[in-house]
C-alpha cells in the first residue's frame, strides 16, 4: 500500500492534519507539545484509490532524553517505510533552525518530501509561507487543517501520486477482524506485551508511567485469523491525571475499550490485584466485552503455583461477577504464554457470537424446576411466559415475565450458571433483560 508520513517538530499541527485527512479524532490534539509519541496509522480510501497515512511524534533530533529519543526512532521507522513525506512547519512561528535540521535529516532519506506550512488561517500569514523555500523543497502546500483551508489541493496532489490499482480487496472476503484492546493501570507492561505479539518496537516502552498516550491500533494475522490489537494508555484514578493530555488519554482508552470485541486486562504480578484493576475490569464488563486477565511479569523469581492461586483468588474475591474471565500468567519480556492470549481471544470471540435456538432456550430455562434451592416454586413457568435470544456480541437474552414481578438477582445468577453449563459462552458476559407484562403499582 502507498504510505504517506506526517513529520515535523513538536506542536506544528501534525495530529490536527492527521485527524482532518482521516476525518476522525483518532490522534490526540492539544496545546501541550509532545502529546503524540507513537506512530498512528489509518487507511484512507477515495474512489478506486487507497493509501495509508501515519502520524508521528514531534521530532527533536539532538534531544537525548529517553522519550524524545524514542519518538525520533519511531519517526525514522515511519520515514523509512513511507513513499511520501509531508514535512510540517508552523507558518506563524516562521523558519527556525530546528526546521532546517529536520529538512536535512528527511531529505537524506532519499524519499520524496513535500513541505506543508500549517496554520495559514490568519490574514497576512500567507506572505510568510515563501520564507520556507530556503529549505530547498519544491512542492509546497500551505494549509490550515483546523479550518480546512488548502486541504483539497493537498489531498488531490497525494491521490495523483497513487497507482490506479491500489483499491483494497473486498473486506467481506477477508473476513471480520477480531479487535483486542490491551488495558490496565499505568506501567503494568501493556506496550511491552503489544511489541512482543507484533515482533517489533511498534510502541514506545519505558519505565516512566504514562508513556503511552494515544491508543495505537495495529492489524495483523495470527494462525490464519485477522486481529487488530489496540494498545491503550494506562487508566488512572479520577483526578490523578494532571496534564490535559493524560486526561484525554484515559477518555480515549475507555472509548477504544468499548469498540473492542475482547479486552485483555493486564495486571502486575508484583503489586497484585488492586482496587483500580477491579474498576477497569468493571468498565469492560459494563461495556459487555469478553474479558481475559493477563498477569504480567511472571518471569520474576519466586513465582509458583501457590502464588498464582492466591493472586487469582484475591482478584476473583474483588470481582465476583467476573467468574467467567480466564486467568493467563504471562511474561511480555520472555514471551511466555503471550500467544496463548490470542488463541483465547479467538475462542472468546466465537463464544460471544453464539446464538441459541429459541425452542432450545425455552426448553432449558422453563424446564428448571423445584429441586433448586434458588427457585422455590415448581418451575419458572409460573413467573415467565417465554424467553428468546435477541442479540449476540454480547449474547443478550430477554425474559418475558408474567405480571409485574421480576426475578430475584440470585435467580438470575442461577440462570446464568445453567446457561454456561449448557452452552459455550467462554470468557464472555451474558446479558439478561426482564420484560414484565404489567407495570408495578
Amino acid at each position: 500500500m502507498y504510505k504517506v508520513a506526517i513529520v515535523g517538530r513538536p506542536n506544528v499541527g501534525k495530529s490536527t492534519l492527521f485527524n482532518r485527512m482521516t476525518r476522525s479524532r483518532k490522534a490526540l490534539v492539544g496545546n501541550e507539545p509532545g502529546i503524540t509519541r507513537d506512530r498512528i496509522y489509518e487507511v484512507i480510501e477515495s474512489g478506486d484509490k487507497v493509501f495509508e497515512l501515519v502520524d508521528t511524534g514531534g521530532i527533536v533530533p539532538d534531544n537525548q532524553d529517553i522519550i524524545p529519543s524514542m519518538i525520533l526512532d519511531q519517526a525514522q521507522m515511519a520515514i523509512g517505510n513511507s513513499n511520501l513525506i509531508l514535512l510540517l512547519v508552523d507558518t506563524r512561528a516562521g523558519l527556525i533552525p530546528l526546521d532546517e535540521n529536520l529538512a536535512s535529516l528527511i531529505k537524506s532519506s532519499g524519499k520524496e518530501v513535500w513541505l506543508v506550512p500549517t496554520k495559514v488561517d490568519v490574514p497576512g500569514v500567507e506572505d510568510l509561507v515563501w520564507e520556507f523555500s530556503k529549505l530547498g523543497i519544491e512542492e509546497i502546500f500551505p494549509v490550515s487543517a483546523e479550518h480546512n483551508l488548502g486541504m483539497g489541493n493537498l489531498m488531490e496532489a497525494i491521490l495523483e501520486k497513487i497507482p490506479e490499482d491500489s483499491a483494497l480487496d473486498d473486506p467481506a472476503k477477508a473476513g471480520r477482524e477480531i479487535r483486542v484492546a490491551i488495558v490496565g493501570r499505568p506501567n503494568v507492561g501493556k506496550s511491552s506485551l503489544v511489541n512482543k505479539i507484533l515482533g517489533e518496537n511498534r510502541v514506545i516502552v519505558s519505565e516512566i508511567p504514562g508513556t503511552t498516550r494515544d491508543s495505537v491500533d495495529t492489524p495483523f494475522e495470527f494462525e490464519s485469523k485477522r486481529f487488530r490489537i489496540i494498545d491503550t494508555a494506562g487508566i488512572r484514578r479520577k483526578g490523578k491525571a494532571e496534564l490535559k493530555a493524560e486526561q484525554l488519554s484515559v477518555i480515549m482508552a475507555r472509548k477504544n475499550m468499548e469498540q473492542a470485541d475482547v479486552v485483555i486486562l493486564v495486571i502486575d504480578v508484583v503489586e497484585g490485584a488492586t482496587h483500580l484493576d477491579a474498576t477497569i475490569a468493571g468498565y469492560a464488563f459494563d461495556a459487555g466485552k469478553s474479558i481475559i486477565v493477563a498477569v504480567n511479569k511472571w518471569d520474576l523469581p519466586e513465582k509458583d503455583t501457590h502464588t498464582s492461586l492466591a493472586l487469582e483468588k484475591d482478584f476473583r474475591d474483588r470481582m465476583k461477577y467476573l467468574d467467567f474471565a480466564p486467568f493467563v500468567f504471562v511474561s511480555a519480556k520472555s514471551g511466555k504464554r503471550v500467544f496463548d492470549l490470542l488463541r483465547i481471544a479467538s475462542e472468546a470471540w466465537n463464544s460471544r457470537n453464539t446464538r441459541i435456538p429459541t425452542s432450545e432456550l425455552n426448553q432449558l430455562i422453563l424446564g428448571i424446576g423445584g429441586p433448586s434451592k434458588i427457585i422455590r416454586d415448581d418451575s419458572l413457568k409460573s413467573k415467565m411466559k417465554y424467553c428468546c435470544q435477541v442479540g449476540v456480541d454480547p449474547p443478550t437474552i430477554v425474559l418475558f415475565m408474567r405480571g409485574a414481578e421480576l426475578l430475584h438477582f440470585s435467580t438470575v445468577r442461577f440462570l446464568l450458571n445453567r446457561l454456561r453449563e449448557n452452552y459455550d459462552f467462554f470468557a464472555t458476559p451474558i446479558r439478561i433483560i426482564q420484560r414484565p407484562s404489567k407495570k408495578k403499582k
